[in-house]
């Protein structure tokens, strides 16, 4: 058994490692925007793998004074349920929700709402509704959010618009509103909420609405789980879930995720009248789940969240007992392309990854998998698609299972290096020289004997002037090229500076016959200016160069000319212009 110590994040639940997220960024409403509705909904792009977010909304850089750290599970918007302040800017925070790490705290970014000129209209009733009987007397009465509203004014009467229970009461940071007193039982009570803003109370008359209180009742007390109980692990995929029976409940709201702030299993599920439930789970997972005794009083209070883990199977599972993840299958370490030399023999290739056993399958262009390997050694003879698979087995519950890893990966062909070629480039009185080739292979390069620091760049620059031996190596291990480069620094029938003033002397520059009667063999001569520019390219029996560069003088200076010599050296200097 392999057991892999994650210092970040639940791979059950599909979270990856902490150093690969990135933080999101607003998508609605967007960073610096301006005339936002008060009661927008905030919007932001999911990062994949994280496990949840909090949300922090202020009107300051990460300010809280809003919304403090709410807990959004893996939702990527969220609705303020008492809006916006208008005419502010409003900073939210993003978190990256972590269990056992550190939480990524995101840079907030900011919009402004609007300016609100006008009274909020009227609200609904969320709790009791309307028309709602034998309400609990102790009840909590509350309302949906009514856009742009800053507060509200309650009143509760046994009469259409009665103020006899609670008049005019002032309500600010919740829809909602508790009684001082229990209500009348078996009494019918009027509701009115008038929702307020700076701009006045809403100017449409908000009506009343009635509920019908009942007897006096008791709201339930917590349950747990019997079957499987809290924390239990290797649970069966079909287990009877069952949890100890409440007497005075009516039934049972449960919700079933697969971390702590989801309910992708069951969303608060409603159970009247039984106290056991049958589900087909997943294996290798841990399942949270909540279940809350309710009766005409209402919902029990404080009911904690328990947990259990279904069958290992090969993993990755969390071990609650030591808070390790255990991972039955193989680590596979085999890279995304391996090379093979081109016109060399059949290339060999072993993994050093540990596992019980190994396979090779060659992929063709219609997807058949054909078996060419099982042992950590293959034979590649040709470039293409490639899986790799490597397996440990398991006796589980009486039986033997395998717990695999695999990947597809691509081969691809590389050579040597050939043709190789140098341009050379004059600059400042030191070279910048190109190395160029042909070949199909991964390469780096180095110069003289600097072969165990290879460059990724071909070029090389403020090389010195002299002899030098150029490398090309394939990374893919099929061999180094090299090319020599042999400079003659001889400079003998080149003259050191022309006048191109029309006077008939010097007025061009050329290479000249050698005094010794010694003279060089020139194929091209190309000048530069100073800063490695090419001027021109001169034949060496044309008239030669008149200082000139696309038909305009050329100022007095040094240039520099590079020779190309017909036994492939090279004759370098540089002359002075003169005017």
């Amino acid at each position: 058994m392999k057991k892999k110590l994650l210092l970040i994040l639940l791979i059950t639940f599909g979270y990856f490692s902490h150093a690969q997220l990135t933080c999101p960024t607003l998508s609605s409403p967007t960073d610096g925007s301006i005339n936002i509705p008060v009661d927008t909904m905030i919007e932001w792009d999911g990062i994949e793998g994280a496990p949840g977010y909090l949300i922090s909304i202020g009107t300051t850089p990460n300010g809280t004074d809003i919304i403090n750290n709410q807990n959004v599970g893996n939702a990527t918007s969220y609705q303020p349920p008492l809006g916006l302040p208008d005419n502010q800017d409003i900073y939210v925070t993003i978190t990256i929700f972590f269990f056992n790490a550190e939480n990524i705290v995101c840079a907030s970014e900011s919009f402004r709402t609007i300016d609100v000129t006008e009274p909020p209209t009227c609200t609904t009733p969320t709790f009791p509704v309307a028309n709602a009987t034998n309400v609990n007397i102790g009840t909590r009465i509350s309302w949906n959010y009514a856009p742009t509203a800053t507060g509200y004014r309650i009143s509760l009467g046994t009469t259409l618009g009665g103020t006899d229970l609670v008049n005019n009461q002032n309500i600010i940071g919740t829809p909602s509103f508790q009684p001082p007193t229990d209500l009348p039982v078996d009494a019918e009570i009027f509701v009115t909420v008038v929702p307020y803003n700076e701009n006045g109370p809403s100017l449409s008359p908000c009506t009343s609405y009635s509920f019908t209180t009942g007897a006096i009742a008791i709201i339930p007390t917590c349950t747990s789980l019997v079957s499987p109980v809290d924390g239990e692990i290797n649970v069966a995929l079909s287990p009877i879930l069952e949890w100890s029976a409440v007497p005075n409940a009516d039934g049972y709201r449960v919700t079933i995720g697969t971390t702590p702030f989801n309910a992708n299993v069951i969303d608060n599920t409603t159970f009247t009248s039984n106290s056991s439930l049958f589900i087909e789970f997943e294996p290798n997972l841990t399942f949270f789940i909540t279940i809350i005794p309710f009766n005409a009083a209402g919902d029990a209070i404080g009911c904690s969240q328990e947990s259990f883990s279904t069958i290992l199977g090969c993993g990755p599972y969390f071990n609650t007992i030591t808070g390790e993840f255990v991972d039955l299958a193989p680590e596979i370490s085999i890279p995304d392309t391996v090379s093979i030399c081109k016109n060399g023999s059949p290339f060999s290739f072993t993994t050093e990854d540990t596992a019980e056993g190994f396979r090779w399958f060659q992929i063709d262009e219609n997807e058949t998998e054909t078996l060419i390997s099982m042992d950590a050694t293959v034979i590649f003879s040709e470039p293409g698609r490639y899986r790799y698979e490597a397996f440990n087995t398991v006796s589980q519950s009486g039986t033997t299972i395998e717990c695999s890893s695999s990947k597809i990966f691509n081969v691809v062909a590389s050579e040597i290096a050939n043709n190789l070629t140098l341009n050379v480039i004059s600059q400042n009185g030191n070279l910048e020289i190109e190395l160029q080739h042909d070949g199909a292979g991964d390469y780096e390069y180095a110069i003289d004997d600097n072969t165990s620091n290879y460059q990724e760049s071909p070029i090389f620059k403020n090389v010195e002037l002299g002899n030098h031996i150029f490398f090309v190596n394939d990374k893919n291990g099929c061999g180094i090229a090299e090319i020599r480069f042999e400079q003659d620094l001889t400079v003998e029938g080149f003259p050191t500076f022309f006048t191109p003033n029309g006077d008939g002397i010097n007025d061009f520059w050329q290479i000249l016959p050698s005094v010794s009667g010694d003279n060089i063999e020139v194929s091209t001569i190309e000048v530069f200016d100073r800063y490695g520019n090419l001027l021109i390219q001169l034949d060496p029996k044309s008239k030669g160069w008149d200082g000139t560069f696309n038909g305009n003088d050329l100022p007095a200076s040094d240039y520099w000319f590079k020779a190309n010599a017909i036994n492939q050296k090279l004759i370098y200097g540089h002359f002075t212009l003169k005017r």
